[in-house]
Formats: C-alpha cells, sequence, structure tokens
C-alpha cells in the first residue's frame, strides 16, 4: 500500500470505503501494521481499511481525523509524544508511559455528536503488546518470570512502555536498565521515578555489576539488530551476556523485527538456553488491542490464528529476500 498523501481533502480510495483508518508517522513502507488490519477486517466482511500516511503534519493528521468516516489510526515515531497534547483524553498508559500509539473514538459519543469537533482519545497499547507476549507464549510465568527480577535493554520509547508492562503486569521485583548511553538510562529512571514507578530500576553498567545480580526472569530487548562497535556498544552486550549466562533462564523479547525478527541477540539468548519470543509478537498483541478499540469487538471475535499466520508468512517472505 501507497502512503496516503498528506491532504484533507476527500481521497477516492476512502469514498470507496465505510470506514478508514491510518497509521501516522514516517519511514513506515515497512509496517505490517494495515497488513494486520486489513486481515482482520476481510475476515469481518467490513470495507475497512488503514491507509499509510507518511507525514509528522500534526495539523492535517488533526483534520483528517474529523472525517466521520475515520475509525481511529495507529500513530508511530516521531509522532507518540508530539501528538499528545492534541488529544481530549488519554488512558492511564498513555499518561505513564508518556507516548501514544493509538487514537480512536467512542462511538456512542460520536453518535451523540451531530455538530462541532470529534474528540479525540489517545492510548498505548504497546505496553499491552509486551505484556501479552509473555503471558500467551510462557506456559507456566509463575516458574519463569513472576517475582523475579527482569530486564529491560535499550533507552528509548519501546524501553519505557516495556518498563512499564514489568511493573504494572509481570510482578517484576526490581528491573535492570542496560544500555550503551548512561545519560539514557538517567533520563528513564528519572522519568518513572518522577511517574510513581521507577524506584525499582537499577542501572547495571558493568559486568561485575551483573555477576553479582540475581538472574532476570523475562527480558524485553529494545535496540537495533546491530553488532556492537563502540566501547560502551561491547560493554554493553558483555553485561547482556554475563546475565544470559547465568544458571538460571528465563524468557526474552526480541523486539527488533525489522528487516527481520531473528536477531544475534536472540540467537545468543536461544544458545544459553533461554525462551526467546520473536517481536512480532508484540506487534500482534498490540495490533489486537487496537482492533478491540476501533470495532468494539472482544478477542473472541477477531481471527486471531489468521492474523499470526498472515504475519508469519509475510516475515518468511522477507527473510526469502534477505
Amino acid at each position: 500500500m501507497a502512503a496516503v498523501p498528506v491532504t484533507t481533502e476527500p481521497s477516492p480510495r476512502t469514498a470507496t470505503l465505510d470506514r478508514h483508518g491510518y497509521i501516522f508517522g514516517q519511514k513506515i513502507a515497512a509496517s505490517l501494521s494495515p497488513q494486520f488490519h486489513q486481515t482482520i477486517f476481510d475476515d469481518l466482511g467490513w470495507r475497512w481499511e488503514q491507509f499509510r500516511l507518511d507525514s509528522a503534519d500534526i495539523q492535517n493528521f488533526l483534520k483528517l481525523l474529523q472525517d466521520p468516516k475515520c475509525f481511529g489510526a495507529s500513530v508511530t515515531m516521531p509522532n507518540k509524544v508530539a501528538i499528545m497534547g492534541h488529544l481530549d483524553e488519554l488512558t492511564e498508559e498513555c499518561r505513564e508511559v508518556g507516548a501514544c500509539n493509538t487514537i480512536y473514538f467512542r462511538p456512542t459519543e460520536d453518535a451523540a455528536v451531530a455538530t462541532g469537533p470529534r474528540r479525540l482519545y489517545g492510548t498505548n497499547t504497546d505496553v499491552v503488546g509486551v505484556r501479552e507476549s509473555f503471558y500467551q507464549n510462557v506456559e507456566d510465568p509463575d516458574a519463569v518470570f513472576h517475582d523475579r527480577p527482569a530486564m529491560v535493554i535499550g533507552g528509548g520509547g519501546a524501553a519505557r512502555s516495556a518498563v512499564y508492562a514489568l511493573w504494572k503486569w509481570m510482578r517484576a521485583t526490581r528491573i535492570y536498565l542496560v544500555n550503551r548511553d548512561a545519560a539514557e538510562v538517567d533520563a528513564v529512571i528519572r522519568e518513572c521515578r518522577a511517574k510513581g514507578y521507577g524506584d525499582s530500576l537499577m542501572h547495571v553498567a558493568s559486568v561485575e555489576q551483573a555477576a553479582a545480580l540475581e538472574a532476570p526472569g523475562a527480558i524485553v530487548a529494545c535496540v537495533p539488530d546491530f553488532p556492537p562497535k563502540t566501547p560502551e556498544e561491547k560493554t554493553a552486550r558483555a553485561v547482556i551476556e554475563t546475565f544470559l549466562e547465568k544458571e538460571r533462564k528465563g524468557a526474552m523479547l526480541e523486539m527488533c523485527y525489522n528487516p527481520s525478527p531473528y536477531t544475534e541477540l536472540g540467537s545468543i539468548a536461544e544458545r544459553n538456553g533461554w525462551k526467546v519470543i520473536l517481536g512480532t509478537e508484540a506487534m500482534i498483541w498490540q495490533g489486537f488491542e487496537q482492533s478491540k478499540l476501533w470495532t468494539n469487538l472482544e478477542l473472541k471475535d477477531l481471527p486471531v490464528t489468521k492474523c499470526k499466520k498472515a504475519i508469519a508468512a509475510k516475515v518468511s517472505e522477507t527473510q526469502a529476500r534477505l
């Protein structure tokens, strides 16, 4: 699907549909979101479609959302933070993480407001994607990661979502942060503490420190699949490997899936006896959470198996080209 031009004029493509939505961000040509949601719409027999809107023009985007036929939008980089100040209401997850990846409407409210602007609601389903990746793929959470330390690798927006999910739902006793950039880690800790859930965070900056700590049960890796080159990157990798080599193992969610979900870090974890959960799982489960908000259906009403097969087929297709 080509990117939709940034315009507030009615599109011929939207005119043939009952409802339409957007994925709003930049460098989104490879996003699996439109295909994922189209699998759901087609299975339901609905004339709905999600269009790629490759842009950072928030004002034009806000005008597009006012179309009564618009069901909502996915929001990705670089717009996740910038869009928040333009929304009417934010969920707790959205406020606490400090990023919005989903915009939705409330149908009863929409129907009651014949004139005037539609109210825009923002949430963060990335946190649900992290949570469900573990609970849908780990048979015995009590044995694997409940009431144990956890670890987050990285210091960006995905790392913040991971910290929130581990703290709120996954019973992490403490959360180790490992990253090449100490300033990014300090920022994550500072922001999370300001919002009331940062006291359990710990920056693990050396192999010696890692060796003395209890093994984590859940790891969320939120960094690109590049080999370490700088001294800081090599130190971070050595810290990670120190944890992976500990006797007690767990499960690792490798959030990176572009261009491939099969990463070097994932391979290292598998060789050390860890269960590795592919990043496409996080995309799938956050996508179902979005779909529930847009369609007003429950998970049991959505084609879970069909969506998983569609994404797996797309990943295989991509792998074949690498």
